[in-house]
Order: structure tokens, then sequence, then C-alpha cells
């Protein structure tokens, strides 16, 4: 059995005059969702054996304050090729990571986490909680993934079950839409 947990970076500032994309910083709104999703992780019991994250500036920040609600440091692994991936470079990550790891915590963007999710939850009409992602993975949402298989590699579309999707909202409703 393989667990991956995927999560979204917490809401970052439009308004920062940064030249690039990739060095966008977190907003107060989301540096806020971020250490109540790693103090709901630490209530929950999540751990992870690996972690894999992209480098863009608003997932480091998200970690560092989800470390700080959580705990303990995450101690990722950088991974260039996450920023704004598709699902099948996602798929790609995922199928490489380490064989004795069998918790995993993927940290990145939408629309490839989003997706990543719809590719391996398959459609039957008994996943409420794949119709609630579809609709949308806001920024500092968590999903969790369970895999019967015993290897990364071994992972299918369609293969998923959906076990947990949380919101920032749902853990505190002034981190829902239209609230800073």
């Amino acid at each position: 059995m393989k667990t991956l947990t995927l999560l979204r970076h917490a809401k970052s500032g439009w308004d920062d005059p940064v030249a690039r994309d990739f060095d966008r910083p977190l907003n107060g709104k989301g540096k806020r969702a971020a250490a109540m999703v790693g103090r709901h992780w630490r209530s929950s019991g999540l751990s992870f054996d690996h972690v894999v994250a992209s480098p863009a500036l608003r997932v480091v920040e998200t970690l560092e304050h989800v470390a700080s609600g959580y705990g303990e440091a995450l101690a990722p692994v950088w991974d260039r090729r996450i920023y704004l991936a598709s699902a099948t470079t996602l798929l790609d990550i995922v199928h490489a990571l380490p064989a004795g790891a069998d918790r995993a915590l993927l940290v990145g963007h939408n629309p490839g986490l989003e997706d990543l999710i719809l590719l391996l939850v398959p459609d039957s009409g008994e996943q409420l909680l794949r119709d609630e992602v579809e609709a949308k993975f806001p920024t500092a949402s968590t999903a969790q993934l369970q895999f019967d298989v015993s290897d990364w590699s071994a992972i299918i579309a369609g293969g998923a079950t959906l076990s947990v999707f949380v919101r920032p909202r749902d853990l505190d409703p002034t981190l829902g839409p239209d609230q800073d």
C-alpha cells in the first residue's frame, strides 16, 4: 500500500512587483492557511517518508508555514520539474519516488495537481470527494490518495482511492474565498 499526499501551495500575492511568476511570495491569507494546514496534519497524525516539492518561492514559503503548524520541518527534495507541471510529468515524478517510501508528499501547483487527482481517481460516481476536487482544488488544499500497489512505478490512471480532501476553508471559514 502506497499513500500519496498532494498539497497545492498556499495563496500567493499578485500585488507584489516580482519580475517572474516563480518568485511570487505568499500573501497574509496564504501564510495563515499554510500554518493551519500544518496544525491539521499534526492533529490528524499525517506523516511522510519522502517529500518532493517545486522550488518556486510560494511553495518554499508554504512549506515553511506548514512546518510551523506541523511542529517539524518537512525536508523536501526540490524538483524544478514540478513547477507548473502537467499531470503526466507529475505522474513520472510519482513513478520515480523511492521504493522504501510508503507515504510521500508532493507539493506543487495547479492545474497539474488537480489534473493528477482526476487522472488517478476513477470517475465512478462513488467518489464524492473526487467531484469536489473537480469543482476546484483551491490553494493550500490537501488531497490524500491511496494505492493498492507495492511500488510507485505500478501506479496507473484510475488506480487510486481519494481518502482525504481538505480545503483551508474546511478548517477555518475565514480562509475561504473573498477573505484576506
